[in-house]
């Protein structure tokens, strides 16, 4: 993923600062990023203008200023790129009145495949419906919804796949077939961006991410990277040594480092600065004549990132 200001050829996704308001209402306000092929999760609060940005990259919803390309086209009024890009919104679009076959092959005949029919049982297969497909959505779970919403986003193979939501209802089981299906897709040289509110699935499926607060593009890149720009934020990390109390000592005379604790086996220290401690840990183990067992550090996670931006 990069910014746009580097934009390079082979993105597939470009975002040139685009905004959308309803009325006096500003949803999007001047985005702008550049997507390659991969896994992106698309993260931010409820009313943060995340499916407003999905509809606009899938050219469903004109921006009011900027523009959206998509494999090198302007995403609103070109039907030809439905060829190549798909998007699985979060509300229920099923016929209740279909079975997930008919539904399937429905999507299929639409992009005139030259074979709908084997497309279909493809695309049923990939999300694992076939058992299910001559039953009528309407006695489907949310679950089961959402993949056989899923599998006629897939039914035509697209380079783009946007997915808002897609894995609300699924249990468990079916999220981590569903998230390695989407890692597969990534690794053949897909484009995905998804959003969700679990964080957990974003971690679980790519380092990648793009948070919109208030309707503005609050970071972009991978979580880890950002964690580690966030200065005025102290860094905690979890350290096992030969010999605790005396790196204790040793690393609380560090100028990087504000806090030390024992505890259970383990020394727990909070520094302000990553670089520097990085630094520090070894020069205060050499001090302490102690050997340095494990340095984890505990708060490079999303969730650490995602609360900083959205709080701040």
């Amino acid at each position: 993923m990069s910014t746009a200001e580097g934009t390079a050829p082979e993105a597939a996704v470009e975002v040139l600062d685009v905004s959308r308001w309803y009325g006096n209402v500003v949803a999007v306000n001047g985005i702008s990023f550049a997507l390659e092929p991969g896994v992106t999760g698309l993260l931010g609060p409820n009313g943060a203008g995340k499916t407003t940005l999905l509809n606009m990259i899938a050219g469903f919803l004109k921006p009011s200023a900027g523009e959206v390309r998509v494999l090198g086209e302007t995403a609103f009024g070109t039907p030809e790129i439905y060829e190549r890009v798909a998007l699985v919104p979060e509300r229920e679009a099923v016929y209740d009145f279909l079975t997930g076959y008919q539904f399937v092959r429905l999507s299929a005949r639409m992009h005139e495949l030259p074979d709908p029919e084997a497309a279909t049982i493809e695309a049923l297969r990939r999300v694992e419906m076939t058992s299910a497909a001559d039953r009528a959505t309407g006695g489907y779970s949310k679950g089961m919804k959402q993949r056989v919403k899923i599998a006629a986003a897939l039914v035509h193979d697209p380079e783009v796949l946007l997915l808002d939501e897609p894995f609300n209802g699924m249990d468990p089981r079916q999220r981590l077939q569903m998230m390695s299906l989407l890692g597969r897709m990534a690794e053949e040289g897909r484009t995905i961006l998804f959003s969700s509110h679990i964080l957990e699935e974003v971690e679980r499926l790519g380092e990648n991410v793009l948070v919109v607060v208030a309707g503005r593009l609050a970071a972009s890149g991978d979580f880890r990277a950002i964690r580690k720009l966030m200065t005025d934020r102290p860094h905690t990390f979890t350290i096992r040594s030969s010999d605790n109390r005396e790196l204790a000592k040793a690393l609380m005379a560090e100028e990087s480092v504000f806090g030390v604790e024992l505890n259970d086996g383990t020394v727990v220290v909070r520094a302000n600065e990553l670089g520097a401690f990085a630094s520090a840990a070894p020069r205060a183990a050499q001090t302490a004549g102690a050997s340095l067992f494990e340095v984890r550090p505990e708060d490079e996670s999303l969730e650490s990132v995602f609360e900083y931006l959205v709080t701040r």
